[in-house]
């Protein structure tokens, strides 16, 4: 057959996937853009122009279409059988279209979050491919066949069973060049990455907030997300991952270094956005949020006492609350050491609800403070505490007659991006958080509660969450029967210690 014929008939018979392969799979043997390559007859003839691909020496078609596991297309096309010489495409990309192959949609978007301080959003999108992914670790030199770092980090986090082909790739790199390997990825170590689970928030009504014998709430640390049942309180917050700092070898591992302080010496301390929705009438399928003024109260209460700047926004609908963030995100905090913001509202996994049910993801209320967004909060703690529901399932559930409501819906969930953030979520996902109707939610009257009494000691505010958490998880209604457990989220890169402030800590009980 016709060599020229031949190739187009590949050609054809490939998918635009498979060309792209292709592409990344010869980015190493031909010195020249390769965006310019729209069709597997362009890589083609760009291979035959530089010598590497002809009918006397089809080796690299045989490779490609191996390596894609084209088996089936490469039969028939009866090339003769390879020489057994040095394989053409080299190892190294070999190994990182495997791993491509191997990567699900919720891992990729997992690894754009990671990489969300090295990379530009743009390339981050998501239409952006693992392998696109790799090309631009390349171009920023976070990646190479002699620098595996960031990838394996990568891989350990959010696929580590994945780590076995790294750690094949490295010791055949070893035995090649003579030299000792880096030490081994894990491939059966968990991640460090925890990922978050809210529980949607019930309203309470008239009901005391009872605190009953410890009941052991388990949380489980997944970088995935679990779908909640909730009635319409609270929006569940999607994971924000813990990334630990990268450990090269088994002494790095062990060293004890210094956590540093993000500073907090500004006159102004910085804006504290209280977003509170009571009123859902205008919602068919949600109710009033009776309590949620306690709420409000207690938050402006300890934050003015903090030294930030409160604004409260009443009622908002979905348009509302997106549109006073990103004002709020044009302001000039360059003045100012952190951000708040408090979201209290209905919600369901990964979002929350505006007052006329219309759902906001909560990547959109972190993104127009990420660095490129808001420039002035670069490097500055971001703290958001959404008190809403991250779905339908009650903890330890049980049909009683009361004043406790369920305020979520269930769906997809989201990833706030960018370093610097916390996230304090009212409970883990797919459950329902729970508010009463008199006192407030269980949730923000335990934060308030625990930074009036914790700051004073110069606590840092992951520490006190953890006690939120300690506290939270021993309530439950009257019956004993209704549980809940919070969960903090972050990328913080240092710990938040609020300045001891000069008055004295607020009463919270009148």
């Amino acid at each position: 057959m016709d060599f020229q014929k031949l190739l187009l008939d590949v050609a054809n018979a490939l998918s635009e996937e498979e060309v792209n392969a292709l592409v990344f799979l010869c980015t190493d043997l031909l010195n020249q853009n390769l965006k310019s390559v729209k069709s597997a007859s362009d890589l083609f003839s760009k291979l035959i122009d530089q010598g590497r691909l002809s009918a006397e020496d089809p080796q690299l078609l045989t490779e490609l279409l191996s390596t894609i596991q084209r088996h089936r297309l490469l039969r028939g096309l009866h090339l003769p059988s390879p020489e057994c010489r040095t394989r053409l495409i080299s190892p190294y990309r070999t190994l990182l279209y495997q791993l491509s192959e191997d990567i699900t949609a919720q891992e990729l978007k997992d690894i754009k979050f990671i990489l969300g301080q090295d990379v530009p959003r743009r390339k981050l999108e998501d239409h952006v491919t693992t392998l696109e992914i790799f090309l631009e670790m390349e171009r920023r030199d976070l990646l190479s066949d002699t620098n595996l770092n960031k990838l394996e980090y990568i891989i350990r986090t959010v696929h580590p069973a994945l780590c076995e082909k790294i750690n094949r790739f490295k010791e055949q790199q070893a035995h090649e060049t003579g030299r000792p390997r880096s030490s081994s990825v894990p491939s059966t170590s968990n991640p460090s990455l925890g990922s978050i689970r809210s529980t949607g928030s019930f309203d309470t009504a008239d009901l005391p907030a009872a605190h009953a014998s410890i009941n052991s709430a388990s949380t489980s640390l997944d970088f995935h997300k679990r779908t909640e049942k909730c009635e319409p309180e609270t929006h569940g917050i999607g994971s924000l991952v813990i990334t630990p700092s990268q450990e090269n070898n088994a002494s790095a591992q062990t060293k004890n270094e210094t956590l540093g302080t993000y500073p907090m010496a500004s006159a102004k301390r910085g804006v504290c956005a209280i977003v509170n929705n009571y009123d859902f009438s205008k919602s068919q399928r949600q109710r009033q949020r009776e309590g949620t003024m306690v709420d409000e109260k207690s938050l402006r209460t300890v934050f003015e006492w903090l030294g930030f700047q409160v604004l409260t926004y009443t009622d908002c609908d979905g348009g509302k609350i997106l549109s006073v963030l990103r004002e709020l995100s044009k302001r000039d905090h360059s003045q100012m050491d952190c951000l708040v913001v408090c979201v209290l509202s209905h919600g369901h996994q990964g979002n929350v609800c505006g007052v006329d049910g219309q759902a906001v993801a909560l990547e959109d209320l972190t993104e127009p403070f990420d660095g490129p967004e808001c420039p002035s909060l670069a490097g500055k703690p971001k703290l958001f505490f959404i008190q809403a529901c991250q779905g339908n399932k009650e903890q330890r559930p049980v049909e009683i007659d009361g004043d406790l409501c369920a305020d979520a819906r269930p769906n997809k969930d989201f990833i706030p991006s960018g370093a610097d953030f916390l996230l304090g979520m009212a409970t883990v996902p797919s459950y329902v958080s729970f508010r009463h109707k008199k006192t407030g939610t269980w949730y923000i009257q335990s934060l308030c509660q625990n930074l009036v009494e914790m700051v004073p000691s110069q606590v840092d505010l992951v520490s006190i969450l953890t006690k939120v958490n300690a506290d939270v998880s021993r309530m439950s209604d009257p019956y004993g029967q209704k549980k809940q457990m919070p969960q903090p989220a972050f990328t913080l890169r240092q710990k938040v210690v609020f300045p001891v402030p000069k008055d004295p800590p607020p009463s919270l009980q009148d």
